[in-house]
């Protein structure tokens, strides 16, 4: 028998709907994000309430908590568990786990010299762990899947109940790193914005990778994403994608409609109340609004595409350039609103960031329909494919 070259996913097993839900997870994404980088995130509620679109904010921050919080991270956890199950449907594990280190590599430079809030580093870690659940039966992974998602809830009611923190020491090592750069609660918001040189930014970056570090543990962020993953690896195994019209589309999206947005709103008005109900009853929430809600999200888009599928086209071309449109976002993030750059951080309200996000994602999308004009692959793309490869691959469409 002849051994199957390895390669590439080739322009013809790319599937569109792929690209344009991966672009919509983009744009939320930066609406997710860009208040972070805006740095009206790290304001007490007084210095927020003394903005003067405050009381718009206010109304801006319920709703992005109950329709996008949590929401695009999870569609696009679930679409890079469906790009690991193209790669493992080939086979391939050795390829896939360069592939990882690769994008894991990737994530630490992004974490430690650009933002902090990196979520690239983690995908690669869960993905590691993926090829463990290659051969396992579809009704076990999916058993498997539901127990990692509702996992934070059992370590979210330890802690409530018994007392078991297992981020306090990572908490710890946080501040104390804070404490070393000489960053405290009091300078924390304007660190960033009065950063003149790199060294001062770099600074704030090593405690932020420390805050990282007891975000994701604190959150429970492993399991959760691992779960997603295996989600969308099952999606991918069984190419659901490839095969809309034969799937029930118009009941999952009533369906998952009816049942997330009520538990949106309730997580939504847990957050700005501050956890009300209890740490557990918020992690519930959260699992239970999230999910349907992103899965309600992916099938409306489903069922335009095959109605007007002409509307979502502008998503597809960021999508098709996502790692390269994920690092642009943090990049233009510093330069707006970092003394580095332009130095506007701290001083927008929220109505005000989330604009600017849009504008950012729609110069993106010119950008990457330029760039694409020109070139098969964005360039982040372009050198994670030549690392994984081993081997050159022409960019230009001339070459």
């Amino acid at each position: 028998m002849l051994k199957q070259k390895l390669g590439p996913t080739t322009e013809k097993e790319r599937h569109l709907i792929l690209d344009i839900l991966r672009g919509l997870a983009l744009a939320d994404i930066a609406l997710a994000n860009f208040p972070e980088f805006a740095l009206w995130t790290f304001l007490s509620p007084n210095e927020q309430a003394m903005l003067p679109t405050a009381e718009v904010d206010k109304v801006v921050r319920f709703l992005q908590f109950a329709f996008v919080d949590g929401k695009f991270y999870t569609i696009f956890s679930i679409l890079f568990g469906i790009g690991f199950s193209l790669i493992l449907a080939r086979r391939s594990v050795s390829l896939f786990l360069r592939r990882m280190l690769i994008l894991a590599c990737i994530g630490f430079c992004h974490l430690m010299f650009i933002w902090s809030g990196d979520i690239l580093l983690l995908y690669a870690v869960g993905g590691l762990l993926l090829p463990l659940f290659i051969k396992i039966k579809d009704k076990v992974l999916m058993v498997i899947a539901g127990l990692l998602i509702f996992v934070p809830v059992v370590l979210d009611a330890l802690t409530e109940f018994v007392g078991i923190d297992f981020s306090g020491p990572f908490y710890d090592l946080w501040w104390a790193q804070a404490a070393k750069e000489g960053i405290t609660e009091a300078n924390f918001a304007s660190w960033l914005r009065d950063a003149d040189d790199y060294a001062a930014m770099f600074a704030f970056l090593k405690q932020g990778a420390c805050e990282r570090l007891w975000e994701i543990v604190s959150g429970h962020r492993l399991p959760k994403v691992l779960g997603l993953f295996i989600i969308g690896f099952l999606i991918g195994r069984h190419r659901f994608y490839a095969r809309l019209r034969e799937l029930p589309l118009k009941q999952i999206f009533l369906w998952t409609l009816v049942f997330s947005l009520p538990t949106s709103l309730l997580y939504a008005w847990s957050v700005v109340e501050g956890h009300p109900w209890g740490l557990t009853v918020h992690s519930l929430l959260y699992a239970v609004s999230v999910i349907p809600m992103s899965f309600s999200y992916i099938a409306a888009v489903c069922l335009l595409f095959l109605k007007r599928p002409a509307w979502l086209m502008p998503l597809g071309q960021p999508g098709r350039m996502a790692l390269t449109c994920y690092i642009m976002q943090s990049v233009i993030g510093v330069i707006l609103f970092y003394g580095l750059g332009f130095g506007l951080g701290t001083t927008f309200g929220l109505i005000t960031i989330e604009l600017t996000a849009v504008i950012v994602f729609l110069f993106q999308i010119a950008v990457c329909k330029l760039w694409l004009h020109f070139f098969r692959f964005g360039p982040l793309e372009w050198i994670w494919r030549m690392l994984t490869y081993g081997r050159y691959f022409p960019i230009s469409w001339k070459e």
